[in-house]
């Protein structure tokens, strides 16, 4: 009992190492929902080249990743911890390239290189934030139910930072309006190129300056929120090193992987939430489209995000008390599952805002599950492996890292599908509206295929081994082996 009153952690704790989480989350969110739309209407960059920005970006912030677990699992311990300088130094490079990726260079040639260069920058400082910020889970306590109820702390502040995100980009840049161009088939044939001629001349030249203005101050905004959360996190929360990692000299990187990807647990949770991840990413990418061309709510896609985040946030609590009362399994199946109907829900049920915004609510509680339960059941893992090799220590980062090198691989893998399917299907490009094909290509996404992955990676959920029984038993292993 004295050993646990001295691990547990005060509630100030708690809240610096959560805000640590809102930077990744509230950078992510302003650049998932609306860097695509600036490449194209205020950088106006040509659709393949943007296409080939984000899908690089993409895949150069899942490769670093992994990188930068290994280099953090070469770093030496120092008088401020083993993580901590990570999050210190790529701070100030990090807010320089983001705040360069909302602003337009006033050159003729070499723009796409511009945003390629600076979008990869911000995503590979990121990434040395984030993943020893994830890693740093299991050195702010020993104690598993201290480590969780963190965790349920760092998701509420997470969600609660693509609240922020969302609504700052949104009402920022909202303020400007976003132009649209006519499909010519509502012209006549003699008259749609001049129709089409005449809407960017007076839309265009009018408010492009101000729209580029906008997304320059939401920029700072967020950049000064950015800061504001590092600093937080390193003035409040102390690493503690283990005691563990004092006896033994740490085995090589590759021998590390080899033994994490080699323990069955860690890869039956990745697999689980690698299609959950999926599912939620296909909802959140094409959701603005949907509420926009299919259901017709071109004007209310923030407040109904808004609805969803905030829903979100509110039940990060409920769902710690779920898996603390009826185990991390449970809450899996309920949590995730919740989702299902109210998916089915919104493309059956006729154009109709206010059940629109029960889905929104209701799908809300789900996100709130996907968002809280990797990150509680990693640890837990962690813990696991420890067990089985006590000798082998220091590849936290590991596993954290790989963990979000899969998350971001499908959200990767998200992109491509919904371009892929959306362009076959006839996707308009700045249209007011949309073809048939189109509309039905978005429900698909947003609704039957989310649908299947969940129940994908729930019958990949009944394949893992640590229930709550286990989880004790490794908690008491532990406790005896310190």
């Amino acid at each position: 009992r004295l050993q646990e009153s001295r691990e547990r952690l005060s509630v100030c704790s708690k809240l610096c190492y959560a805000v640590g989480g809102a930077p990744y989350q509230i950078t992510g969110c302003a650049l998932g929902f609306f860097l695509q739309i600036y490449l194209l209407d205020v950088a106006q960059v040509d659709a393949f080249y943007a296409s080939i920005i984000l899908f690089a970006g993409r895949v150069w912030d899942a490769i670093t990743d992994p990188m930068v677990g290994f280099f953090i699992s070469k770093t030496p311990w120092t008088r401020l911890g083993r993580l901590m300088p990570w999050i210190m130094l790529s701070t100030p490079f990090a807010i320089i390239s983001y705040f360069l990726i909302w602003f337009v260079p006033d050159i003729s040639t070499g723009q796409v290189m511009w945003y390629l260069v600076f979008y990869c920058a911000f995503q590979t400082l990121v990434t040395c934030f984030h993943v020893p910020y994830s890693a740093l889970t299991m050195f702010i306590s020993r104690e598993q139910s201290e480590r969780d109820s963190a965790t349920a702390y760092r998701m509420t502040v997470e969600v609660l930072g693509t609240v922020l995100g969302t609504a700052i980009q949104g009402q920022i840049v909202g303020k400007v309006d976003t132009p649209c161009i006519q499909s010519p088939f509502f012209f006549s044939l003699t008259n749609s190129s001049v129709a089409m001629e005449e809407l960017n001349m007076t839309h265009d030249t009018g408010s492009l300056t101000d729209t580029r203005n906008a997304y320059m101050i939401a920029a700072g905004v967020i950049v000064g929120l950015y800061v504001l959360c590092a600093l937080i996190l390193v003035l409040g929360v102390k690493e503690r090193r283990e005691s563990s990692e004092l006896q033994d000299e740490p085995v090589s990187f590759l021998q590390g992987l080899k033994l994490v990807m080699n323990h069955g647990p860690y890869i039956k949770l990745i697999a689980g939430f690698l299609f959950t991840s999926l599912a939620f990413m296909l909802l959140e990418g094409n959701f603005a489209l949907f509420c926009t061309y299919t259901l017709g709510f071109r004007n209310e896609f923030q407040n109904i995000l808004l609805a969803i985040m905030l829903s979100a946030t509110l039940t990060i609590p409920f769902w710690q008390w779920f898996l603390t009362r009826f185990g991390k399994k449970k809450a899996v199946y309920v949590g995730i599952s919740s989702a299902i109907p109210f998916l089915i829900t919104v493309v059956l049920v006729d154009s109709n805002l206010f059940v629109t915004y029960v889905v929104a609510v209701a799908a809300g509680i789900s996100v709130a599950a996907a968002f809280l339960l990797p990150w509680s059941m990693l640890p837990d893992v962690v813990d696991d492996f420890k067990l089985q090799h006590p000798s082998s220590h220091g590849h936290e980062a590991i596993f954290f890292s790989f963990y979000v090198f899969f998350t971001k691989f499908t959200a990767g893998v998200s992109l491509g599908i919904s371009t892929l399917s959306l362009d076959f299907a006839g996707y308009q490009t700045r249209g007011c509206s949309q073809p048939d094909q189109v509309k039905f290509t978005l429900k698909m996404l947003v609704s039957a295929v989310p649908v299947g992955l969940i129940l994908l990676s729930l019958l990949l959920f009944k394949l893992y081994p640590i229930d709550e029984e286990k989880r004790r038993k490794n908690k008491k292993a532990l406790q005896d082996l310190r």
